[in-house]
């Protein structure tokens, strides 16, 4: 019986798909070579979680990790990639158009098997109302203590937070794969009074991170967030080397008095070092992650406090799941179109350096049910996002030694000026965009400079006036604007613009440059929330059991964020909001 009723699901498979062998689909391919149904469905038919596990450890059984797949020969290795080890689905569909996930950001020329099958509607396309309402009413499935949305930094941290605080969790993340904006940051995190900072004999003090942090905010931070992120920000680094990402390198970034911004010490991008370590740390304390899985409905009780939350997942539809503590970490807006036409119209047209996932999710989320906005209609553009491209040339660049100058050769504001100011200075300029050039010592310094290189964003000659010609810049310009700042740095004193920190002269070739032009970076206002991270409503009274950390709220940062306090403000308000919640989960 068992086996005629197998036999059954196999035949109904195949038949679903037999028209598939035309489209040219994987599961065709599959369903002919490797045994039917079954060498992905332990159900046939069936997917076995929204998570897709179970089918990514069959494309591994038989094709091997990342580790394997491995190719030195090619020059663009979409399994040696950034975004670490994540689900083979995220571009291997089975039923559908496979499709190269990192042309989301790139524009690789990169062949994919079955890219010709036929494409199908996104799973997440649409919010259904009518759906949602259905799940509230028929009621929880299942309960958990804390409920987390949104995998990146601050949603790792949360969801370990409060799973080491011993609550019961799961995390949701609406993508194929977890990392959010965090996975493409590439500089650091700013902290003050670290052993890292004593070993490089940097003196620093909490009030100063404070000041520069409200300085580079205009002053319009919320100064008890701001206090909290600059004492609280030696443990967070701490914290992370627990759970074991290295952050010994220590780096300035602009608007910084000091070097304050820690990194990986070998010269990897930060984003992706921190998330790939919350991965498996999220794995070693058995934080249950669900992917393809889109929380869109916060659910509240008579007294308006949270009592769960409505996920639309890809497989398993529209359900609810109780819970006494939420917590918000899914990002800002700065890849919706729509909300940034409406918060800031004259940025509109503008790149943007976001994930696809950075759509305002959490900020929908939390404004349904009455929550407070802190500075919504602020956007920071950071100033060196790759010209005609979604590629953010990180602030570390400058902060090791480049110098920027414009089309014609000129430099026209200090490197380490605060993010807006630059943004400002470039748009300015002839042409609205601006060049980084620096010279072999950087390039050997900094590994993610390599990696624009590898991606052709760098041009590249054994001269100044050879780079000059390649750039069409004014040869005696650029030599003259080279010859200056190596006497500048040499003195210890910038004479043109006074830039405080010039680790490294230009004089060794081969000498480079990349063009930039400003670019949409992180949404600056958000949620509002307090010094526990609870999330405010409109008369500033917490709402009971729900939490918010990282982009998706307000306050922290002002109106202009400093590099490097992004990844401290995921840490540090990460943690918090994931301690917040257990505790408020564990009242009885």
């Amino acid at each position: 019986m068992k086996f005629a009723l197998l036999s059954g699901l196999v035949i109904a498979c195949l038949a679903s798909i037999g028209n598939a062998s035309a489209a040219n689909d994987l599961a065709s391919f599959h369903s002919k070579n490797q045994g039917g149904c079954t060498a992905c469905h332990i159900t046939p038919g069936k997917v076995s979680d929204d998570s897709e596990t179970h089918i990514n450890q069959q494309c591994k059984s038989c094709h091997g990790g990342y580790e394997e797949l491995k190719d030195a020969k090619l020059e663009i290795d979409p399994h040696n990639s950034h975004l670490g080890d994540i689900n083979c689905t995220s571009c291997h569909k089975g039923h559908e158009q496979s499709k190269v996930y990192c042309n989301e950001c790139h524009s690789f020329d990169l062949k994919i098997p079955f890219n010709d099958a036929k494409k199908k509607a996104a799973w997440d396309a649409k919010w259904d109302q009518e759906k949602i309402q259905q799940a509230i009413a028929k009621g929880p499935v299942e309960t958990t203590e804390v409920v987390v949305v949104g995998a990146g930094s601050a949603g790792y941290n949360a969801a370990i937070a409060a799973k080491q605080a011993g609550a019961k969790v799961i995390l949701f993340e609406k993508a194929p794969f977890s990392g959010g904006n965090s996975m493409l940051a590439a500089g650091g995190m700013n902290a003050v009074g670290t052993p890292q900072q004593k070993a490089h004999h940097v003196e620093d003090k909490v009030q100063w991170f404070v000041e520069d942090t409200m300085k580079g905010g205009r002053y319009a931070n919320d100064p008890k967030l701001v206090d909290i992120l600059a004492q609280r920000s030696a443990e967070g680094v701490k914290w992370l080397e627990s759970l074991g990402v290295n952050m010994d390198d220590l780096k300035r970034s602009g608007g910084a008095r000091v070097d304050r911004t820690h990194r990986p010490a070998d010269g990897r991008s930060a984003g992706p070092t921190i998330i790939q370590t919350l991965r498996k740390a999220a794995a070693k304390f058995d934080v249950e992650t669900r992917l393809n899985s889109r929380v869109e409905k916060l659910v509240l009780n008579d007294d308006r406090q949270i009592v769960g939350v409505v996920v639309h997942a890809k497989y398993s539809g529209y359900y609810m799941v109780a819970a006494k503590s939420v917590v918000l970490t899914t990002g800002g807006y700065g890849y919706n179109k729509e909300m940034i036409a409406y918060y800031r119209p004259t940025f509109k047209d503008m790149t943007s350096s976001n994930n696809i996932t950075a759509t305002g999710d959490g900020i929908t989320l939390a404004k349904e049910i009455g929550a407070s906005m802190t500075d919504i209609d602020w956007i920071q553009a950071h100033p060196t996002v790759g010209m005609d491209s979604r590629i953010l040339i990180s602030e570390t660049v400058r902060g090791v030694g480049a110098i920027m100058v414009n089309a014609k050769g000129q430099r026209f504001i200090s490197e380490l000026t605060t993010r807006d100011r630059a943004s400002d200075a470039i748009l300015k300029q002839p042409g609205k965009f601006a060049w980084l050039v620096f010279d072999n010592q950087l390039y050997k310094k900094a590994k993610m400079v390599r990696g624009y290189d590898h991606l052709g964003m760098l041009k590249k000659a054994d001269t100044i006036d050879g780079l000059a010609k390649l750039t069409n810049m004014d040869t005696q310009l650029l030599q003259g604007t080279v010859t200056n700042y190596n006497q500048y740095q040499q003195s210890g004193d910038d004479k043109a613009f006074h830039r405080e920190d010039m680790p490294l002269n230009l004089t060794q070739p081969p000498y480079y440059a990349v063009k930039v032009a400003p670019g949409i970076h992180h949404t600056m206002g958000g949620v509002a929330i307090d010094t526990k991270a609870e999330v405010l409503d409109l008369q500033s009274w917490p709402i009971k059991g729900l939490f918010a950390a990282g982009e998706v709220t307000g306050g922290v940062h002002g109106y202009n964020r400093l590099g490097g306090n992004a990844i401290a403000d995921t840490v540090v308000f990460g943690k918090i909001a994931g301690e917040s919640a257990a505790a408020n989960a564990q009242q009885k």
